[in-house]
């Protein structure tokens, strides 16, 4: 996605049934998009509004039972009311969040682009599982693609707004503010860099963390022998040469999280991580 998404803009928020957390919808100052988004228990009201007889690109979000990771299904339709409808008898998600067009100008092609850009996206950012991973896609002329990419920035900036990161990259790309905000944090051989987020701390692909855990993790950290075995489970965590080596950018809740992860037992991360100075997260952030 372009850099347009990080441009200041005002957002729109309109509540018509009174209550944040039901149906609503979001606009963005000079932009022909719209948003509105609902809750499964609202689908017959999302389905009665005007805008989802257009065409459009819709999410239906969920977590999985079985692991409890956030889920997603991303898909595009010409009227996207009735496509909506053919999903009631999917269980996983419990919303949905559907962007148009305000002034009718989104066609098919768009939409298909915006879908397979879309499904891209998610995939590389890797914050959501996806239910759909293939997309029919499609070519635009170069006027046309650069709207859509101008859109799909748009999409990306209102989602968090309406609960969701989807599209929100975990580390930033401005190589500047990366050096200032990076740590490392090593033991016994490995190493590892990330950056404090909003939401937590990203140790970055690449990292490595140390093969075997503590002997006293499970007496005094059995949540870090569960959260290592997930992801080596699911790929995330590789073995490197005696190490176990990230193989894409990973969102923890904390740094000491993190650092547990790596440490292979329990450690404060405020002190594990250091920046290039030899200066702690802890020194860092209260100086």
């Amino acid at each position: 996605m372009s850099s347009e998404m990080n441009h200041s803009t005002t957002i729109k928020l309109f509540l018509p049934e009174g209550d944040a957390k039901r149906l609503r919808t979001a606009e963005l100052s000079n932009w022909s998009g719209k948003a509105i988004a609902a809750p499964r228990t609202d689908i017959n009201l999302l389905l009665e509004r005007e805008e989802l007889s257009k065409s459009g690109v819709y999410f239906l979000l969920g977590v999985d039972p079985a692991d409890g990771h956030q889920v997603v299904y991303i898909g595009e339709a010409e009227r996207v009311a009735e496509r909506l409808k053919q999903h009631k008898a999917k269980d996983f998600w419990n919303a949905a969040i559907v962007f148009v067009s305000k002034d009718e100008n989104l066609t098919k092609a768009h939409v298909r682009y915006l879908e397979g850009r879309m499904i891209e996206t998610a995939k590389e950012i890797g914050r959501y599982k996806l239910q759909n991973t293939q997309a029919s896609g499609a070519k635009l002329p170069e006027s046309d693609l650069n709207d859509m990419e101008v859109f799909l920035d748009r999409i990306a900036q209102l989602l968090p707004v309406l609960g969701s990161e989807l599209l929100t990259p975990m580390t930033t790309k401005n190589s500047a503010v990366t050096k200032e905000l990076l740590y490392k944090c090593s033991i016994k051989g490995a190493d590892a860099t990330g950056e404090r987020t909003p939401n937590g701390f990203v140790v970055h692909r690449g990292s490595t963390a140390v093969l075997n855990l503590r002997a006293s993790v499970e007496k005094n950290g059995p949540w870090i022998v569960t959260l290592r075995e997930q992801l080596t489970g699911n790929g995330t965590l590789e073995e490197d040469r005696g190490f176990l080596r990230f193989t894409k950018d990973v969102e923890f809740s904390s740094p000491s999280g993190a650092a547990a992860v790596i440490h292979g037992g329990n450690v404060a991360g405020s002190l594990a991580w250091k920046n290039a100075d030899g200066k702690t997260l802890k020194e860092v952030e209260n100086s």
